[in-house]
């Protein structure tokens, strides 16, 4: 990942990265062969980049993160969830514009 921006979680560090970020986390589910996920990357990038500082962007990685991606029901990908406080605050399906992911974090 070229982007310090974002950041790789896995099931052994989804928590304490996730659910225990003082700032809210967007976080990308996703898999190398998927497409839409991969068409979405640099507008993601972007977004961790831009919003650096008042959010942390995270990717998973469901093939690799298997436990995490059931916990959270994540049957298709791109998946997007943003958490704040460690709770689910909203969630997205798909290859989302930039302007969908900018109103997902600015809600």
């Amino acid at each position: 990942m070229s982007n310090p921006n974002v950041s790789q979680v896995s099931d052994a560090s989804f928590d304490g990265d996730i659910l225990k970020s003082q700032v809210p986390v967007l976080v990308d589910f996703w898999a190398p062969w998927c497409g839409p996920c991969r068409s979405v990357a640099p507008i993601v990038d972007d977004l961790a980049t831009q919003y650096a500082g008042k959010i942390k962007v995270a990717k998973v990685n469901v093939d690799e993160s298997t436990e995490i991606a059931m916990r959270y029901q994540i049957t298709s990908i791109p998946t997007f969830i943003f958490f704040k406080n460690g709770e689910v605050a909203d969630r997205a399906l798909g290859a989302l514009p930039r302007s969908e992911f900018v109103k997902l974090i600015d809600r």
